[in-house]
């Protein structure tokens, strides 16, 4: 007989077997499939003889100074690109804060849904 786990979350008791956990830490395992490790270009950028705290700095003046730092780098695209896939919260990237980096990506969803939408029609 299959195990059980009995798992308690805000007293509410989940139940879950031993091939349901499989099943999600094989789709766990795949999802992460997207993650890129290839970080070749940062030696190229203008930030590769910068401290990485500049990156990540605590106000906004120290954001802007930044973003400026990134404008015309060679790396640029690379950079933001690296950060949208691997989903870096902090620090800017490719120019762009983590807010504009969080629209990015709720634009980029949007797009996907209504093209989607489409294609169902």
């Amino acid at each position: 007989m299959e195990n059980i786990w009995n798992l308690l979350i805000y007293s509410s008791v989940i139940v879950v077997t031993n091939s349901e956990i499989d099943t999600r830490i094989n789709l766990w395992s795949a999802d992460m499939s997207h993650i890129s490790t290839d970080t070749s270009w940062m030696n190229f950028g203008n930030c590769a003889d910068q401290h990485p705290s500049f990156f990540f700095p605590s106000d906004g003046v120290g954001v802007e100074r930044a973003k400026k730092l990134c404008e015309g780098c060679a790396s640029q695209t690379q950079c933001l690109e690296y950060a949208l896939i691997n989903r870096v919260e902090h620090g800017v990237w490719g120019g762009a804060s983590e807010r504009q980096r969080r629209r990015i990506l709720k634009a980029r969803r949007q797009t996907l849904l209504q093209e989607a939408s489409v294609q169902i029609s």
